[in-house]
């Protein structure tokens, strides 16, 4: 078979990826490896989430009391802190979280070797490798407070 590959032109699919985060393209090797409970952990991560063009209606909404605003902003949340694989980002938004950053990057070329099948032993949702205070505080803070710095509200 690797005989009528190689006479017909038939390659292995090369492995790409791209920053979960901001979709740019990765070089393979490069990268840093996070999971969902350092991601969801970062407050700067909330702040930029909260107020995409995507979910600043909802953030909107939320801080004009609305509770349809809020109950996206807690599916949103939800949505995040449930992911149960790694997070692959780019060095253009690593600065976002606080992490060990060669961890991160030795955790990154791991996963790349794998072509993306390698997983840190906290991978998975957030709420399971969090203590339950440190998650209600994180979840309190992007459903209620983050964007809140962007939004003008009239009087």
């Amino acid at each position: 078979m690797a005989l009528m590959d190689a006479l017909f032109g038939k390659k292995k699919k090369e492995f790409k990826a791209s920053c979960q985060i901001t979709k740019e393209p990765l070089e393979k090797g490069y990268g840093y490896l996070l999971t969902t409970a350092q991601v969801v952990s970062s407050k700067r991560y909330w702040d930029l989430i909260m107020t995409e063009p995507e979910t600043m209606s909802y953030t909107i909404s939320h801080f004009k009391s609305q509770p349809s605003g809020t109950q996206m902003r807690n599916m949103i949340f939800e949505k995040y802190a449930t992911i149960a694989k790694p997070w692959i980002v780019s060095d253009s938004i690593i600065n976002y979280f606080e992490v060990d950053k060669p961890t991160a990057k030795d955790l990154a070329k791991k996963w790349w070797e794998s072509e993306g099948t390698f997983t840190p032993t906290t991978t998975g949702p957030a709420a399971q490798h969090l203590e339950e205070a440190i998650f209600t505080s994180v979840k309190d803070y992007a459903v209620q407070e983050a964007g809140r710095g962007k939004v003008k509200l009239a009087n």
